[in-house]
């Protein structure tokens, strides 16, 4: 059990231990690329395997670090990072692969919409820390690649390069997270023309119109999966749509997007929340679209998911619960999940508050460091508006 505190700067603590402990151990000297996993025990997981989407998704991590500290050892290490995606991971067109060693060597040669959109969102994170216009170039070749050869019938687009089923809304909303980025980084208004097709996409296909639910998987032609998998609701989903809806409607004026956030969010407080034994909010993992629980789990991203949409109701809507609501799911990840003393964290609770044995996924430093930031920002006044 991790029973920590949240920090009493937290932006401080993020900036002054966090950043770096984590920054110290992912890059790892004569090593190419990220160590991307620490075993149950703590300790560097052996396996040479690199990954575009840990890869590009700790890029992101070390830029915004810069973009907070300066001084701090964030752009050595996104540079680190950036060097080896663009270098080895690159594939020709835009394309990325999915998998390879420490040497370029492919182990999976497939280029997955998942992984490219935090391509975007690294290309759009590392401009801003370094000024640099190279990566928004490369940006708008991934996303040619993208429009070239991924778009997909019924809107949207492919899981892959190689056209797996089901379906996901999950790619298409980290897509949606890159465009903002990428916007804001470079002030090209495609970026936000491409964001509203997303956005448009979420209202005609993504969202249950029965219950105003928010779908996982999906056929080809974007009815709802078989079986289970077509009746999961994820919390943590509706609550990251929260936070870019709010934020969409900040880049374009369209206020009509509040309403659509404020259905996301009712049903994940109503049937997407439970309780620790101090009263502190916790996300469950999955429930149907009745609402009712299917997995009462708790793994951490759904937590700083929640954290980021009260930030955004905070910040946007001038919500007085949501105060209350994020100082509970504050108190209960530094509690239960992430131990302010080491930076480690616990990745998933069972349905008893119980730490569930596993190896630690270090792409999990992007939920942690993205909702902590804003959290910084918004109640501390630190950092800034994220965008230019």
């Amino acid at each position: 059990m991790v029973m920590s505190k949240l920090p009493n700067d937290l932006a401080a603590w993020l900036t002054g231990d966090f950043i770096p402990t984590w920054a110290a151990r992912v890059v790892r000297p004569g090593e190419a690329g990220y160590l991307e996993y620490l075993t149950a025990d703590g300790l560097p997981d052996p396996r040479a395997r690199r990954t575009t989407l840990v890869t590009a998704r700790l890029v992101y991590v070390f830029a915004q670090a810069h973009c907070l500290d300066p001084a701090g050892p964030g752009l050595a290490a996104a540079r680190h990072g950036y060097d080896f995606l663009t270098r080895h991971c690159a594939d020709a067109d835009g394309r990325f692969r999915h998998a390879i060693m420490p040497d370029g060597t492919a182990i999976d040669g497939r280029s997955d919409l998942y992984d490219l959109a935090f391509v975007l969102f690294a290309c759009a994170w590392y401009a801003r820390a370094t000024g640099e216009v190279e990566p928004l170039r490369r940006a708008e070749r991934v996303m040619g690649f993208i429009e070239r050869h991924l778009a997909a019938d019924h809107g949207g687009f492919a899981e892959d390069s190689l056209g797996a089923l089901p379906r996901r809304q999950n790619p298409h909303m980290h897509l949606l997270e890159a465009c903002h980025a990428l916007a804001e980084a470079s002030g090209a208004p495609q970026w936000l023309d491409r964001a509203d097709a997303l956005v448009d996409l979420l209202r005609r296909r993504l969202i249950d119109p029965e219950t105003g639910t928010l779908g996982e998987f999906f056929t080809a032609d974007w009815q709802p999966a078989g079986g289970d998998a077509g009746r999961l609701r994820e919390p943590g989903h509706h609550c990251e749509w929260v936070w870019l809806l709010h934020h969409h409607a900040r880049l374009t004026g369209r206020t009509e997007l509040v309403a659509v956030a404020e259905r996301l969010h009712g049903f994940a407080q109503a049937h997407g929340i439970a309780r620790s034994a101090e009263g502190w909010p916790m996300v469950l993992d999955g429930v149907d679209r009745a609402g009712i629980a299917v997995a009462p789990t708790r793994l951490l991203w759904p937590q700083t998911e929640a954290i980021k949409a009260e930030v955004a109701r905070i910040e946007f809507l001038d919500d007085a619960g949501a105060r209350e609501r994020l100082d509970g799911h504050l108190a209960a990840l530094f509690h239960y999940w992430l131990d302010a003393r080491t930076g480690l964290w616990v990745n998933q609770l069972d349905g008893a508050n119980r730490p569930v044995p596993a190896e630690l996924p270090i792409r999990v430093l992007y939920h942690v460091v993205l909702a902590l930031a804003e959290t910084a920002r918004v109640t501390q006044g630190s950092g800034g508006r994220r965008g230019r």
